[in-house]
């Protein structure tokens, strides 16, 4: 008996395997109802609710079990070729996802199942009606089966191949499953031949039970699928009979070879009857379990002859083998999983190391000694090097947050009565987990938005000459330094004559106004801000953008928006790597030390006072084209003497430069990143603070706002990425 402690962790454990294999179930009916179903495919689909049923039973969830068995039926019949999977029976079954998954939450807050089965009647009975199932059918008796069964005589001219053997429980009626339908998918992998049904253990009349199987079989199985081709025929009953595959002793020899000719990667006696294909997985599961209840426990290699899962001849060449690759063995790397805590916490004191170590290297050269210099110096190498290691633990791929979105668009495009096809691009692209988990709000806002205002009804695209269904295309790629995730749809894109319409009668700007298209768009981040005519369960209230704006800004990222009139939008997210530690570059304006991210710094120039005046913001001209600059003493309104010499930094934000004008070059730096706290959050072009190896504060430039801030005093008109496409393009020509 497992005490409370225990119980708690094996539950813990089953609901964390439990919402993997539903999230795995609904990828793969998304993936059905979107291609051509494939054998695969439905499978892979089977083995997860056959898992998922069982897994629930161990843990006495009668509900949960009863209602996942309602769906494992209707895949079963599509596995078997019976049903023909449609976009309702998809539907339903995601409903019916939603339905568990909703029961492993309720599980996981108050620890007791409710009652699936009772709650959910319509689903159910839409579940029975989709499967067939309108009345329940009684178990078939051994006659039926025995006459389904023997519609299957082989030639006997043909030899045989396989030889399977079973032994049905007798609770396999009860569990659903009919001993006629394991043979009839037999076929699909070849002919059997020379059937024999085995009815040894029926008992007398009077004993007889209608919902127990009392049969077994024997057959030769002509085909030429592999030893675990055929197993995964009775993958679901692998606890409900007794079954052995033997191959052909003629085909004996092959496999000998082909164990010789494996490679130096496994050392295992099972191991290596599987790699050969001699062996399943399963099998090798069962002879493992029957081998420690005996005492004192048998070889393997007998208990595998025993069981006539392997001949002899084989698990001796196998001992060979396992011979010679230990005298060889190689060293296999290993899988570490950890809680995200707990690298929360090693990044932390990372970032404290970084500290300590510049502060070590700080003294040593304040004190001139060169051998203390040098010391320092390598161990900063080895601290960027755990930097970097540490960091990279916490990158995780952007995939499985865009892959939530199939089920999103599938959903919503139905709601909306659209066709709606989502493409992904880029689903390897790493970035920190932190900000991977909280972008997933601000691209359902932006998907949804897509959906709704960008992707028009079916007519519309005809009369425009478009495709009737509709594309969303979700992209993340690195650039300098930075992720950028794009939003992209081909529906009617952005109307600026729409927008400036309705910011006039919000107030938001004035008739006198002259805004460009760029400007005009990014005022529907403005709270309250919507161009809907009618307000729906999707959008229309004026809520959401300003949402989004707010959790880029949040991140240090920024937000731009590209759109052509009549051919779509693309809301294009820029977003650091990571939100712990970052490569800066060191500055000072007085005695202000100040950090710019290092991936934004493009070149550093001398600055001459007759190219840029002393006014606050100006223009440099730099190889030929104008480079906005600003003055960070007078932006900032630091009192302090000027240097003799000033300096300007040229940073670059998207498609944007910008020229810093400061006194101090002072160096690139390991920063580690510090909140700013409640109390500075109204301070404009900051975006966080770090402490430096001296004990001072450095506060970190936010290079996307202080762009935006100067280019709105120098009223420049800044182009969208298509315009600037498109000026390209022109140069090229």
């Amino acid at each position: 008996m497992f005490d409370q402690e225990q119980w708690e962790q094996l539950l813990a454990s089953f609901l964390e395997e439990a919402k993997e294999l539903i999230q795995s179930a609904e990828t793969a009916l998304l993936a059905l109802d979107e291609q051509v179903v494939d054998a695969e495919t439905i499978n892979g689909l089977f083995r997860a609710m056959h898992t998922l049923k069982g897994s629930a039973g161990l843990f006495s969830l009668d509900g949960f079990v009863r209602f996942a068995h309602h769906m494992e039926n209707l895949i079963m019949r599509v596995r078997d070729g019976e049903l023909t999977l449609n976009s309702d029976m998809v539907t339903a079954l995601l409903s019916a996802l939603d339905v568990l998954g909703n029961e492993l939450t309720h599980l996981e807050q108050t620890g007791t199942p409710s009652a699936l089965d009772t709650d959910n009647p319509q689903l159910l009975a839409l579940l029975q009606q989709l499967t067939g199932e309108t009345v329940a059918t009684p178990p078939a008796t051994t006659t039926e089966s025995a006459d389904t069964i023997e519609r299957h005589p082989a030639p006997e001219d043909k030899p045989a191949s396989w030889h399977i053997s079973l032994r049905f429980d007798r609770q396999l009626l009860q569990y659903g499953f009919d001993p006629a339908s394991f043979v009839r998918y037999l076929n699909k992998l070849g002919t059997v031949q020379h059937l024999y049904l085995l009815q040894n253990d029926l008992p007398a009349w009077p004993d007889f039970q209608a919902e127990q199987c009392y049969l077994g079989l024997e057959l030769d199985l002509q085909t030429e699928a592999s030893k675990t081709e055929i197993e995964s025929v009775f993958e679901f009953i692998q606890e409900l009979a007794q079954i052995r595959i033997l191959p052909p002793d003629s085909h004996v020899e092959d496999y000998l070879a082909l164990i010789d000719a494996l490679p130096q990667d496994k050392d295992r006696l099972g191991e290596i009857l599987i790699a050969s294909g001699l062996l399943t997985e399963s099998e090798l599961q069962r002879s493992l379990q029957k081998q420690t209840a005996q005492s004192p426990a048998p070889k393997i290699g007998d208990v595998l002859i025993q069981e006539g899962n392997v001949p002899a001849v084989a698990v001796d060449a196998a001992l060979q083998k396992q011979q010679q690759i230990r005298e060889q063995k190689q060293h296999d790397s290993a899988l570490l999983k950890i809680s995200a805590k707990k690298m929360d916490e090693l990044i932390n004191l990372v970032g404290e190391l970084v500290i300590a170590a510049a502060g070590g290297e700080m003294l040593a050269r304040q004190h001139g000694n060169s051998t203390l210099q040098e010391a320092m110096s390598t161990i900063n190498q080895h601290v960027e090097q755990i930097r970097e290691v540490a960091l990279q633990l916490r990158m995780v791929e952007i995939g499985d947050t865009f892959m939530r979105f199939h089920r999103l668009v599938r959903d919503t495009s139905k709601e909306l009565n659209k066709e709606i096809q989502l493409h992904i691009e880029g689903a390897d692209t790493e970035l920190d987990k932190t900000v991977v988990d909280k972008i997933a709000d601000p691209l359902t806002h932006l998907v949804r938005n897509a959906l709704d205002h960008g992707i028009e009804p079916a007519e519309e695209r005809l009369s425009a000459g478009k495709n009737v269904k509709g594309m969303v295309r979700l992209n993340a790629y690195h650039e300098s330094g930075n992720v950028v995730i794009e939003v992209q749809d081909d529906g009617r894109g952005l109307n600026p004559g729409r927008i400036r319409e309705k910011a006039l009668e919000k107030g938001l700007i004035s008739t006198t106004d002259q805004l460009n298209d760029q400007a005009l768009y990014q005022l529907i981040f403005a709270p309250g801000f919507s161009t809907a005519e009618s307000i729906s369960n999707l959008s229309g209230r004026g809520v959401g953008m300003d949402v989004v704006k707010r959790s880029i800004d949040a991140l240090r990222g920024t937000i731009e928006l590209d759109s052509i009139p009549g051919r779509g939008c693309c809301v294009r997210i820029r977003l650091p790597l990571t939100l712990a530690i970052i490569d800066g570059f060191l500055i000072s304006v007085g005695e202000t030390p100040l950090v710019l991210p290092l991936q934004s710094v493009t070149e550093c120039l001398e600055a001459r006072y007759a190219d840029i005046g002393d006014r606050t913001y100006s223009y440099l001209e730099l190889r030929g084209k104008p480079l906005p600059i600003v003055r960070l003493r007078e932006h900032f309104g630091v009192e302090s003497k000027k240097p003799q010499r000033e300096n300007i930094v040229v940073v670059r934000q998207g498609k944007q430069q910008l020229g810093l004008v400061v006194d101090t070059l002072l160096g690139e730096q390991q920063i580690v990143i510090k909140p700013l706290g409640a109390l500075f959050e109204h301070l404009h072009d900051i975006s966080g603070s770090s402490i430096l190896g001296s004990g001072h504060v450095a506060l970190i430039l936010d290079i996307p706002g202080l762009q935006q801030r100067v280019h709105h005093r120098l009223n420049i008109t800044m182009a969208t990425p298509c315009e600037m496409r498109q000026a390209d393009q022109g140069r090229n020509t």
